[in-house]
Protein backbone atom coordinates (compact mmCIF):
# COMPACT_ATOMS: atom_id res chain seq x y z
CA UNK A 1 0.00 0.00 0.00
CA UNK A 2 1.04 3.49 -0.51
CA UNK A 3 1.46 4.24 2.68
CA UNK A 4 4.01 1.25 3.56
CA UNK A 5 6.19 3.03 0.84
CA UNK A 6 9.76 3.97 2.10
CA UNK A 7 9.61 8.01 1.02
CA UNK A 8 13.45 7.79 0.10
CA UNK A 9 13.21 4.35 -1.72
CA UNK A 10 14.52 6.21 -5.13
CA UNK A 11 17.50 7.49 -3.79
CA UNK A 12 18.21 4.07 -2.27
CA UNK A 13 17.78 2.86 -5.81
CA UNK A 14 20.67 5.12 -6.22
CA UNK A 15 22.85 3.62 -4.01
CA UNK A 16 21.98 0.04 -4.66
CA UNK A 17 22.63 0.92 -8.52
CA UNK A 18 26.10 2.49 -7.71
CA UNK A 19 26.54 -0.30 -5.79
CA UNK A 20 26.50 -2.90 -8.51
CA UNK A 21 27.68 -0.49 -10.81
CA UNK A 22 31.84 -0.72 -9.58
CA UNK A 23 31.32 -4.43 -9.85
CA UNK A 24 30.28 -4.11 -13.72
CA UNK A 25 32.84 -1.48 -14.39
CA UNK A 26 35.18 -3.59 -12.86
CA UNK A 27 34.84 -6.28 -14.50
CA UNK A 28 35.08 -4.87 -17.79
CA UNK A 29 37.44 -2.43 -18.01
CA UNK A 30 39.90 -5.21 -16.78
CA UNK A 31 39.49 -7.31 -20.05
CA UNK A 32 40.48 -3.50 -21.78
CA UNK A 33 43.69 -3.49 -19.04
CA UNK A 34 45.13 -7.14 -19.30
CA UNK A 35 47.31 -6.63 -22.20
CA UNK A 36 49.34 -3.20 -20.98
CA UNK A 37 48.88 -4.91 -17.45
CA UNK A 38 50.58 -8.27 -18.41
CA UNK A 39 53.42 -6.61 -20.33
CA UNK A 40 54.09 -3.83 -17.06
CA UNK A 41 54.35 -7.14 -14.77
CA UNK A 42 56.02 -9.56 -16.94
CA UNK A 43 53.18 -11.57 -16.49
CA UNK A 44 53.22 -15.12 -17.94
CA UNK A 45 50.10 -16.86 -19.12
CA UNK A 46 49.11 -18.61 -16.47
CA UNK A 47 49.45 -15.61 -14.02
CA UNK A 48 47.08 -13.93 -16.60
CA UNK A 49 44.40 -16.58 -16.69
CA UNK A 50 44.48 -16.55 -12.43
CA UNK A 51 44.40 -12.78 -12.52
CA UNK A 52 40.89 -13.17 -14.51
CA UNK A 53 39.72 -16.51 -12.86
CA UNK A 54 40.35 -15.91 -9.48
CA UNK A 55 37.78 -13.71 -8.79
CA UNK A 56 35.22 -15.80 -9.99
CA UNK A 57 36.45 -18.37 -8.75
CA UNK A 58 35.86 -16.44 -5.15
CA UNK A 59 32.68 -14.71 -6.24
CA UNK A 60 30.64 -17.71 -7.28
CA UNK A 61 31.72 -19.71 -4.39
CA UNK A 62 30.68 -17.18 -1.65
CA UNK A 63 27.53 -15.83 -2.74
CA UNK A 64 24.99 -18.34 -1.51
CA UNK A 65 26.71 -17.80 1.98
CA UNK A 66 27.06 -14.17 1.75
CA UNK A 67 23.14 -14.30 0.95
CA UNK A 68 22.37 -16.22 3.95
CA UNK A 69 24.59 -13.73 6.18
CA UNK A 70 22.95 -10.60 4.96
CA UNK A 71 19.42 -12.30 6.12
CA UNK A 72 20.71 -13.06 9.40
CA UNK A 73 23.23 -10.03 10.32
CA UNK A 74 21.64 -7.47 8.21
CA UNK A 75 21.32 -6.69 3.99
CA UNK A 76 22.73 -3.12 4.23
CA UNK A 77 25.68 -4.14 7.08
CA UNK A 78 27.10 -6.80 4.93
CA UNK A 79 26.86 -4.95 1.62
CA UNK A 80 28.51 -1.78 3.53
CA UNK A 81 31.45 -4.36 4.87
CA UNK A 82 31.88 -5.42 0.87
CA UNK A 83 31.67 -2.10 -0.33
CA UNK A 84 34.76 -1.70 1.96
CA UNK A 85 36.39 -4.44 1.65
CA UNK A 86 36.09 -4.27 -2.84
CA UNK A 87 37.21 -0.50 -2.35
CA UNK A 88 40.42 -1.03 -0.17
CA UNK A 89 41.28 -4.07 -2.58
CA UNK A 90 41.02 -1.99 -5.60
CA UNK A 91 43.12 0.57 -3.69
CA UNK A 92 45.71 -1.82 -2.89
CA UNK A 93 45.96 -2.71 -6.82
CA UNK A 94 46.87 0.43 -7.80
CA UNK A 95 49.98 -0.05 -6.10
CA UNK A 96 50.37 -3.88 -7.23
CA UNK A 97 53.64 -4.27 -9.32
CA UNK A 98 53.89 -8.08 -9.82
CA UNK A 99 51.07 -10.28 -10.59
CA UNK A 100 51.07 -12.66 -7.42
CA UNK A 101 49.90 -9.03 -5.76
CA UNK A 102 47.58 -8.66 -8.50
CA UNK A 103 46.28 -12.28 -7.75
CA UNK A 104 46.16 -11.44 -4.34
CA UNK A 105 43.73 -8.47 -4.28
CA UNK A 106 41.45 -10.02 -6.86
CA UNK A 107 40.98 -12.45 -4.31
CA UNK A 108 39.98 -10.08 -1.92
CA UNK A 109 37.63 -8.19 -4.49
CA UNK A 110 36.12 -11.58 -5.18
CA UNK A 111 35.30 -11.29 -1.18
CA UNK A 112 33.54 -7.80 -1.55
CA UNK A 113 31.53 -8.59 -4.46
CA UNK A 114 30.08 -11.32 -3.34
CA UNK A 115 28.97 -9.64 -0.54
CA UNK A 116 27.77 -6.68 -2.05
CA UNK A 117 25.72 -8.61 -5.04
CA UNK A 118 23.08 -10.50 -3.27
CA UNK A 119 22.47 -7.74 -0.52
CA UNK A 120 21.49 -5.66 -3.60
CA UNK A 121 19.11 -7.15 -4.89
CA UNK A 122 17.49 -8.44 -1.55
CA UNK A 123 17.12 -4.77 -0.49
CA UNK A 124 15.60 -3.58 -3.94
CA UNK A 125 12.86 -6.26 -3.22
CA UNK A 126 12.41 -5.13 0.45
CA UNK A 127 12.12 -1.47 -0.57
CA UNK A 128 9.71 -1.17 -3.22
CA UNK A 129 6.38 -3.33 -3.24
CA UNK A 130 4.94 -4.89 -6.46
CA UNK A 131 2.98 -2.43 -8.25
CA UNK A 132 6.66 0.02 -8.32
CA UNK A 133 9.10 -3.17 -8.52
CA UNK A 134 9.32 -3.44 -11.98
CA UNK A 135 10.20 0.05 -12.40
CA UNK A 136 13.68 -0.35 -10.25
CA UNK A 137 14.15 -3.55 -11.63
CA UNK A 138 14.28 -1.75 -14.86
CA UNK A 139 16.24 1.10 -13.33
CA UNK A 140 18.99 -1.32 -11.77
CA UNK A 141 18.89 -3.01 -15.19
CA UNK A 142 19.49 -0.36 -17.26
CA UNK A 143 22.59 0.87 -15.21
CA UNK A 144 24.49 -2.14 -14.62
CA UNK A 145 23.93 -2.19 -19.06
CA UNK A 146 25.37 1.27 -18.72
CA UNK A 147 28.33 -0.18 -17.13
CA UNK A 148 28.90 -3.40 -19.42
CA UNK A 149 29.18 -1.11 -22.47
CA UNK A 150 30.95 2.05 -21.18
CA UNK A 151 33.46 0.67 -19.05
CA UNK A 152 35.52 -0.71 -21.86
CA UNK A 153 35.57 2.90 -23.48
CA UNK A 154 36.14 3.93 -20.03
CA UNK A 155 39.09 1.86 -19.84
CA UNK A 156 40.22 2.28 -23.05
CA UNK A 157 40.36 6.33 -22.39
CA UNK A 158 42.30 5.73 -18.67
CA UNK A 159 44.67 3.60 -20.66
CA UNK A 160 45.84 5.93 -23.14
CA UNK A 161 46.13 8.49 -20.74
CA UNK A 162 47.44 6.69 -17.50
CA UNK A 163 48.48 3.38 -16.46
CA UNK A 164 46.43 0.10 -15.93
CA UNK A 165 46.76 1.23 -12.38
CA UNK A 166 43.45 3.69 -13.39
CA UNK A 167 41.67 0.60 -13.62
CA UNK A 168 41.48 0.19 -10.03
CA UNK A 169 41.76 2.99 -8.86
CA UNK A 170 37.94 4.57 -10.53
CA UNK A 171 36.62 2.21 -8.46
CA UNK A 172 37.19 4.07 -5.06
CA UNK A 173 35.39 7.16 -5.51
CA UNK A 174 32.38 5.24 -6.43
CA UNK A 175 32.89 2.83 -3.38
CA UNK A 176 33.15 6.08 -1.12
CA UNK A 177 30.30 7.39 -2.36
CA UNK A 178 28.58 4.72 -2.09
CA UNK A 179 28.94 3.63 1.21
CA UNK A 180 28.38 7.73 2.48
CA UNK A 181 24.75 7.24 0.66
CA UNK A 182 24.04 4.04 2.18
CA UNK A 183 24.91 5.14 5.73
CA UNK A 184 23.10 8.49 5.22
CA UNK A 185 19.40 7.30 3.22
CA UNK A 186 19.14 3.12 3.88
CA UNK A 187 17.21 1.94 6.48
CA UNK A 188 18.48 -1.65 7.25
CA UNK A 189 16.80 -4.59 6.67
CA UNK A 190 16.69 -8.57 7.87
CA UNK A 191 14.70 -11.73 7.46
CA UNK A 192 13.92 -13.40 10.95
CA UNK A 193 16.30 -14.56 13.12
CA UNK A 194 17.43 -18.41 11.86
CA UNK A 195 19.86 -21.31 13.37
CA UNK A 196 23.25 -21.06 11.18
CA UNK A 197 24.15 -23.28 8.81
CA UNK A 198 27.81 -23.85 8.79
CA UNK A 199 27.62 -26.88 6.82
CA UNK A 200 25.26 -25.57 4.36
CA UNK A 201 27.62 -23.09 3.60
CA UNK A 202 30.87 -25.01 3.28
CA UNK A 203 29.71 -27.90 1.08
CA UNK A 204 28.08 -24.67 -1.14
CA UNK A 205 31.43 -23.05 -1.07
CA UNK A 206 33.24 -25.86 -2.53
CA UNK A 207 31.32 -27.42 -4.52
CA UNK A 208 30.20 -23.76 -6.41
CA UNK A 209 34.38 -23.03 -6.61
CA UNK A 210 35.19 -26.33 -7.60
CA UNK A 211 32.32 -26.11 -10.15
CA UNK A 212 33.34 -22.94 -11.56
CA UNK A 213 36.86 -24.55 -10.99
CA UNK A 214 36.19 -27.11 -13.70
CA UNK A 215 34.66 -25.10 -15.93
CA UNK A 216 37.38 -22.82 -16.56
CA UNK A 217 39.85 -25.60 -16.89
CA UNK A 218 38.06 -26.94 -19.87
CA UNK A 219 39.20 -25.26 -22.75
CA UNK A 220 43.05 -26.31 -21.43
CA UNK A 221 42.64 -29.61 -20.64
CA UNK A 222 39.34 -30.83 -21.72
CA UNK A 223 35.93 -32.24 -18.99
CA UNK A 224 37.38 -35.57 -18.55
CA UNK A 225 41.53 -34.82 -18.61
CA UNK A 226 44.55 -34.31 -16.24
CA UNK A 227 43.10 -32.43 -13.05
CA UNK A 228 39.86 -31.65 -14.48
CA UNK A 229 38.26 -35.20 -13.49
CA UNK A 230 39.30 -34.71 -9.50
CA UNK A 231 38.20 -31.19 -9.69
CA UNK A 232 34.74 -32.20 -10.94
CA UNK A 233 34.36 -35.05 -8.42
CA UNK A 234 35.09 -32.36 -5.93
CA UNK A 235 32.68 -30.45 -7.31
CA UNK A 236 29.98 -32.64 -7.28
CA UNK A 237 30.02 -34.87 -3.84
CA UNK A 238 30.53 -31.14 -2.60
CA UNK A 239 26.93 -30.11 -4.10
CA UNK A 240 25.18 -33.33 -3.99
CA UNK A 241 25.77 -33.41 -0.18
CA UNK A 242 24.60 -29.89 -0.20
CA UNK A 243 21.26 -30.45 -1.75
CA UNK A 244 20.95 -33.34 0.72
CA UNK A 245 21.92 -31.59 4.17
CA UNK A 246 19.70 -29.01 2.51
CA UNK A 247 16.76 -30.81 2.09
CA UNK A 248 17.47 -32.73 6.02
CA UNK A 249 18.54 -30.24 8.22
CA UNK A 250 15.86 -28.44 10.19
CA UNK A 251 17.41 -24.38 9.32
CA UNK A 252 18.67 -25.01 5.68
CA UNK A 253 20.96 -21.79 4.35
CA UNK A 254 19.36 -21.88 1.26
CA UNK A 255 15.46 -22.94 0.78
CA UNK A 256 15.45 -25.03 -2.02
CA UNK A 257 11.89 -25.37 -2.14
CA UNK A 258 11.84 -22.40 -4.42
CA UNK A 259 13.09 -24.78 -7.48
CA UNK A 260 9.20 -26.02 -6.77
CA UNK A 261 7.92 -22.83 -8.20
CA UNK A 262 7.93 -22.69 -11.54
CA UNK A 263 8.41 -19.11 -12.03
CA UNK A 264 11.48 -19.60 -9.79
CA UNK A 265 12.37 -22.35 -11.37
CA UNK A 266 11.68 -20.97 -15.61
CA UNK A 267 13.68 -17.91 -14.76
CA UNK A 268 16.32 -19.09 -13.26
CA UNK A 269 16.81 -21.47 -15.71
CA UNK A 270 15.45 -19.38 -18.62
CA UNK A 271 18.58 -16.70 -17.38
CA UNK A 272 21.37 -19.60 -17.26
CA UNK A 273 20.80 -20.48 -20.52
CA UNK A 274 20.98 -16.95 -21.65
CA UNK A 275 24.33 -17.01 -19.66
CA UNK A 276 25.74 -19.31 -21.49
CA UNK A 277 24.32 -18.25 -25.03
CA UNK A 278 26.06 -14.84 -24.15
CA UNK A 279 29.44 -16.09 -22.83
CA UNK A 280 32.14 -14.51 -24.52
CA UNK A 281 30.36 -12.43 -26.54
CA UNK A 282 32.09 -8.99 -25.74
CA UNK A 283 35.35 -10.74 -25.76
CA UNK A 284 34.71 -12.24 -29.33
CA UNK A 285 33.23 -8.89 -30.93
CA UNK A 286 36.03 -6.85 -29.26
CA UNK A 287 38.35 -9.56 -31.58
CA UNK A 288 36.46 -8.97 -34.46
CA UNK A 289 36.26 -5.40 -34.47
CA UNK A 290 39.65 -4.40 -33.36
CA UNK A 291 41.75 -7.42 -35.66
CA UNK A 292 39.48 -8.04 -38.24
CA UNK A 293 37.71 -4.26 -38.58
CA UNK A 294 41.10 -2.52 -37.23
CA UNK A 295 39.35 -0.32 -35.21
CA UNK A 296 41.16 0.76 -31.80
CA UNK A 297 40.63 -0.15 -28.38
CA UNK A 298 38.30 3.62 -28.14
CA UNK A 299 36.72 3.14 -31.23
CA UNK A 300 35.78 -0.60 -29.78
CA UNK A 301 34.06 0.18 -26.91
CA UNK A 302 31.86 3.03 -28.46
CA UNK A 303 30.92 0.28 -31.19
CA UNK A 304 28.29 -1.37 -28.41
CA UNK A 305 26.85 2.04 -27.46
CA UNK A 306 23.69 0.54 -30.24
CA UNK A 307 23.53 -2.27 -27.77
CA UNK A 308 22.93 0.05 -24.65
CA UNK A 309 20.57 2.02 -26.66
CA UNK A 310 18.62 -0.50 -27.39
CA UNK A 311 18.70 -1.83 -23.77
CA UNK A 312 17.59 0.93 -22.40
CA UNK A 313 14.59 1.11 -25.06
CA UNK A 314 14.03 -2.57 -23.92
CA UNK A 315 14.00 -1.80 -20.39
CA UNK A 316 11.97 1.13 -20.36
CA UNK A 317 9.18 -0.47 -22.64
CA UNK A 318 9.58 -3.43 -20.07
CA UNK A 319 9.11 -1.63 -17.02
CA UNK A 320 5.65 -0.30 -18.55
CA UNK A 321 4.55 -3.56 -19.97
CA UNK A 322 4.95 -5.84 -17.13
CA UNK A 323 2.13 -4.46 -15.07
CA UNK A 324 -0.01 -5.45 -18.31
CA UNK A 325 0.99 -8.68 -19.59
CA UNK A 326 2.78 -10.39 -16.74
CA UNK A 327 6.77 -11.58 -17.14
CA UNK A 328 5.99 -14.39 -19.10
CA UNK A 329 5.28 -12.64 -22.69
CA UNK A 330 8.47 -10.78 -22.16
CA UNK A 331 10.82 -13.25 -21.23
CA UNK A 332 9.63 -14.96 -24.12
CA UNK A 333 9.77 -12.12 -26.65
CA UNK A 334 12.79 -10.82 -25.31
CA UNK A 335 14.42 -13.93 -25.48
CA UNK A 336 13.26 -14.99 -29.35
CA UNK A 337 14.63 -11.09 -30.15
CA UNK A 338 18.10 -11.99 -28.41
CA UNK A 339 17.84 -15.25 -30.34
CA UNK A 340 17.31 -13.33 -34.09
CA UNK A 341 20.58 -11.02 -33.13
CA UNK A 342 23.23 -13.75 -32.42
CA UNK A 343 21.24 -15.67 -35.61
CA UNK A 344 21.75 -12.04 -37.75
CA UNK A 345 25.66 -12.48 -36.73
CA UNK A 346 26.39 -16.08 -37.99
CA UNK A 347 25.85 -14.23 -41.04
CA UNK A 348 29.23 -11.55 -40.04
CA UNK A 349 32.27 -12.45 -42.66
CA UNK A 350 35.62 -10.99 -43.12
CA UNK A 351 33.95 -8.53 -45.70
CA UNK A 352 30.56 -7.47 -43.42
CA UNK A 353 32.01 -4.39 -41.81
CA UNK A 354 30.29 -2.98 -38.85
CA UNK A 355 26.57 -2.44 -40.09
CA UNK A 356 25.33 -6.18 -39.44
CA UNK A 357 26.86 -6.44 -36.02
CA UNK A 358 25.96 -2.70 -35.44
CA UNK A 359 21.73 -3.93 -36.04
CA UNK A 360 22.20 -7.30 -34.59
CA UNK A 361 24.13 -5.45 -31.26
CA UNK A 362 20.22 -3.47 -30.80
CA UNK A 363 18.75 -6.49 -31.14
CA UNK A 364 20.38 -7.86 -28.85
CA UNK A 365 19.83 -4.71 -26.36
CA UNK A 366 16.58 -4.72 -27.41
CA UNK A 367 16.12 -8.11 -26.08
CA UNK A 368 17.81 -8.13 -23.45
CA UNK A 369 16.30 -5.36 -22.01
CA UNK A 370 12.68 -6.67 -22.23
CA UNK A 371 13.39 -10.02 -20.87
CA UNK A 372 16.45 -10.15 -18.47
CA UNK A 373 14.70 -7.49 -15.88
CA UNK A 374 10.99 -9.66 -15.97
CA UNK A 375 12.79 -13.33 -16.06
CA UNK A 376 14.57 -11.67 -12.32
CA UNK A 377 10.96 -9.92 -11.35
CA UNK A 378 9.26 -13.08 -11.85
CA UNK A 379 12.17 -15.29 -10.09
CA UNK A 380 12.21 -12.52 -7.38
CA UNK A 381 8.12 -12.22 -6.69
CA UNK A 382 8.22 -16.16 -5.58
CA UNK A 383 10.45 -15.15 -2.65
CA UNK A 384 9.52 -14.68 0.44
CA UNK A 385 11.05 -11.37 1.94
CA UNK A 386 12.83 -12.73 5.07
CA UNK A 387 14.67 -14.88 2.41
CA UNK A 388 15.48 -12.16 -0.11
CA UNK A 389 19.01 -11.90 0.55
CA UNK A 390 19.39 -16.07 0.15
CA UNK A 391 16.76 -16.33 -2.95
CA UNK A 392 18.80 -13.98 -4.28
CA UNK A 393 22.60 -14.98 -4.10
CA UNK A 394 20.62 -18.18 -5.68
CA UNK A 395 19.68 -16.46 -8.50
CA UNK A 396 23.31 -15.05 -8.90
CA UNK A 397 25.05 -18.21 -8.57
CA UNK A 398 22.88 -20.20 -11.22
CA UNK A 399 23.78 -17.28 -13.44
CA UNK A 400 27.58 -16.90 -12.55
CA UNK A 401 27.69 -21.03 -13.58
CA UNK A 402 26.22 -20.21 -16.77
CA UNK A 403 28.27 -17.30 -17.32
CA UNK A 404 31.35 -19.22 -16.94
CA UNK A 405 30.36 -22.36 -18.88
CA UNK A 406 29.31 -20.28 -21.19
CA UNK A 407 32.88 -18.57 -22.07
CA UNK A 408 34.01 -21.76 -21.24
CA UNK A 409 32.43 -23.83 -24.15
CA UNK A 410 32.00 -20.31 -26.49
CA UNK A 411 35.78 -20.16 -25.95
CA UNK A 412 36.32 -23.34 -26.77
CA UNK A 413 34.57 -23.69 -29.61
CA UNK A 414 35.93 -20.18 -31.05
CA UNK A 415 39.93 -21.55 -30.55
CA UNK A 416 39.25 -24.80 -31.69
CA UNK A 417 37.41 -23.59 -34.61
CA UNK A 418 39.45 -21.01 -35.77
CA UNK A 419 42.79 -23.36 -35.09
CA UNK A 420 40.77 -26.18 -38.24
CA UNK A 421 39.85 -23.56 -40.15
CA UNK A 422 43.37 -21.99 -40.38
CA UNK A 423 45.61 -23.01 -43.43
CA UNK A 424 47.84 -26.16 -42.71
CA UNK A 425 51.60 -24.66 -43.47
CA UNK A 426 50.23 -21.46 -41.03
CA UNK A 427 53.10 -21.05 -38.28
CA UNK A 428 52.04 -22.19 -34.49
CA UNK A 429 51.52 -18.76 -33.41
CA UNK A 430 49.27 -17.80 -36.19
CA UNK A 431 47.21 -21.49 -35.76
CA UNK A 432 46.95 -20.09 -31.87
CA UNK A 433 45.30 -17.19 -32.22
CA UNK A 434 43.91 -14.00 -34.68
CA UNK A 435 46.30 -11.65 -33.05
CA UNK A 436 49.57 -14.15 -33.49
CA UNK A 437 48.59 -14.57 -36.81
CA UNK A 438 48.94 -11.19 -37.97
CA UNK A 439 51.32 -10.37 -35.65
CA UNK A 440 53.52 -12.85 -37.59
CA UNK A 441 51.95 -12.16 -41.23
CA UNK A 442 54.17 -8.80 -41.38
CA UNK A 443 51.41 -7.03 -43.28
CA UNK A 444 51.30 -9.18 -46.33
CA UNK A 445 47.72 -9.43 -47.55
CA UNK A 446 47.58 -13.71 -47.89
CA UNK A 447 47.94 -14.65 -44.33
CA UNK A 448 46.09 -11.72 -42.78
CA UNK A 449 42.96 -12.36 -45.09
CA UNK A 450 43.26 -16.48 -44.14
CA UNK A 451 43.14 -15.22 -40.86
CA UNK A 452 40.51 -13.14 -40.66
CA UNK A 453 38.48 -15.62 -42.70
CA UNK A 454 39.19 -18.28 -40.54
CA UNK A 455 38.27 -16.28 -37.14
CA UNK A 456 34.78 -14.98 -38.64
CA UNK A 457 33.97 -18.80 -39.90
CA UNK A 458 34.62 -19.76 -36.26
CA UNK A 459 32.95 -16.82 -34.81
CA UNK A 460 29.71 -17.53 -36.60
CA UNK A 461 30.17 -21.73 -35.65
CA UNK A 462 29.79 -20.21 -31.94
CA UNK A 463 27.32 -17.55 -32.87
CA UNK A 464 24.88 -20.48 -33.76
CA UNK A 465 25.76 -22.47 -30.72
CA UNK A 466 24.43 -19.05 -28.67
CA UNK A 467 21.50 -18.56 -31.47
CA UNK A 468 20.28 -22.08 -30.06
CA UNK A 469 21.02 -21.55 -26.52
CA UNK A 470 18.79 -18.35 -26.59
CA UNK A 471 16.28 -20.20 -28.27
CA UNK A 472 16.04 -22.90 -25.88
CA UNK A 473 15.28 -20.51 -22.90
CA UNK A 474 12.76 -19.16 -25.14
CA UNK A 475 10.66 -22.30 -25.05
CA UNK A 476 12.09 -23.26 -21.58
CA UNK A 477 10.14 -19.37 -20.36
CA UNK A 478 6.98 -20.56 -22.39
CA UNK A 479 6.42 -24.01 -21.17
CA UNK A 480 7.82 -24.02 -17.52
CA UNK A 481 6.65 -20.27 -16.44
CA UNK A 482 3.44 -19.30 -15.53
CA UNK A 483 1.53 -16.63 -16.58
CA UNK A 484 0.45 -13.36 -14.34
CA UNK A 485 0.20 -14.69 -10.96
CA UNK A 486 0.29 -12.41 -7.09
CA UNK A 487 3.45 -12.61 -5.26
CA UNK A 488 3.07 -15.26 -2.83
CA UNK A 489 2.16 -13.54 0.89
CA UNK A 490 5.24 -12.69 3.07
CA UNK A 491 6.07 -11.64 6.68
CA UNK A 492 7.41 -8.28 7.49
CA UNK A 493 10.89 -7.77 6.88
CA UNK A 494 12.32 -6.52 9.89
CA UNK A 495 13.74 -2.83 9.53
CA UNK A 496 15.93 -0.79 11.46
CA UNK A 497 17.16 2.76 11.62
Amino acid sequence: METRRNPRRWWILIVLCLSSLVLVVDSMALTVAVPSMTADLGASAQDTQWILDSYILVFAGLLLTSGSLGDWFGRRRIMLTGLLLFGAASLAATFADDPAEVIAVRVAMGIGGALIMPSTLSLLVTVFDEEERPKAMAAWGSVAMLGLVGSPVLGGVLIDRFSWHSIFLINVPVVALAVVAALTLMPESKGPWQKPDPLGAVLSATGMTALVWWIIEIPQHGAFGGRSLPTLAVAVAALVGFVAWENATDSPMVPLVLFRNRDFSGGSLSLTLVQIGNGGLLLVLTQYLQFVLGYSPLKAGLAFVPLAVAALAGNAAGAGLAARTGHRPLVVAGLLVMASSFALLTTVSADTGFTVPAVALGLLGLGAGLAMPAAVGALMATIPEERAGVGSALNDTIQQAGTALGVAILGSLLTSGYAQRMPAGAPAEARHSLAGALASAHGEAGPVRAAREAFTSAMATTFTFSAAGLLAAALLAAAVMRGRKPAPTAPEPRLAA
